[in-house]
Order: structure tokens, then sequence, then C-alpha cells
């Protein structure tokens, strides 16, 4: 027992064992847990490309999870887990492309989408259409957009693009 008065000196927790803890607890289904701790500490975000390595799929798929919250409770912070994620479009594992790729969709900022489309050669067909699949979403997305926009404009409804 420490002598009165004195208070123990809390251990250093290592960056690698916290990576191991958040993955321990998205693999369990604890998303709310990590979402809570990245909301505190977001530079966390920056080791969304490692998850991704993780052989367990519940984690990865707890990445994505992960993503579709942070997309609304705290959208600014996701830049912090681009490069990361970026750098595993390149992984010599295709599932890990593969993931990096979906979660980058997820993101779907111009630079997260501006990664993908060097993808579309990749060896790896399912990577191939993964990519494919966002990138054709997107393309619907705004396809749509352009059709609503042209709408209001034959309706003469001023738009924000009119107001300048």
């Amino acid at each position: 027992m420490p002598p009165t008065g004195h208070s123990p000196t809390p251990q250093e927790v290592s960056d690698e064992d916290l990576v191991t803890v958040i993955a321990d607890f998205l693999a369990l289904g604890h998303v709310d847990n990590i979402v809570a701790m990245i909301r505190q500490e977001p530079r966390y975000l920056a080791w969304a490309g490692r998850l991704l390595e993780d052989e367990r799929y519940a984690v990865r798929i707890g990445v994505s999870v992960l993503f579709e919250y942070l997309l609304d409770l705290c959208p600014e912070h996701l830049p912090l887990a681009l490069p990361g994620l970026i750098e595993r479009l390149r992984h010599p594992t295709e599932w890990v492309r593969g993931e990096a790729a979906s979660v980058l969709g997820l993101i779907g900022s111009d630079q997260a989408l501006a990664a993908l489309p060097p993808l579309r050669t990749d060896p790896s067909p399912q990577v191939v259409e993964i990519v494919h699949d966002i990138l054709d979403r997107l393309a619907t997305m705004e396809q749509d957009l352009f059709a609503f926009r042209s709408e209001l404009d034959r309706r003469g409804h001023v738009t924000d693009r009119q107001r300048g």
C-alpha cells in the first residue's frame, strides 16, 4: 500500500497497446466505446489503416461501423484517418486494400475519393468491384443532383448556385 498522500503513477500505455485494445473492443462490438475514445482523442483515427490489417473480420466490420457513426458525430476529424487508409490501398493483401477502399468510400470526401481510381486496375477482381461500386454510386449521386438542380431551375426556384 502506498504511503498516505502518495498517488501511484499511472503506467504509460503504448500506442501499440491502444491499437490492440481498440481492435479487441471492435471485435466485441463495442463501437460506442471507441467512438467516445475518438471524440476525446481524435488522433486515434490515424490508426484506422492499421486496424484494417487485423485478420478478425469483426474488427474490420467494426471499423466500417465506427466510420458510419463518426460521419454523423464528428466529420471534422475524419481527415486524420486518410493518410493511413490511403497507404493501405497499396497493401500486398487484397482484403486490406478492399477494406481501405470501402472506408474511403464511406468518408466520401474529395481527398478520400481521389485515391480510389488507380484501384480500377487492381490485380484483385474483388477490389476492382468495390472501387467500381463506390465510383458508380458517386456518379449516380452526381447525376441525381444535376437532375434535381435542373428541375429547380426549370421551376424558377433560386438555388445556392444562383445566389452566388
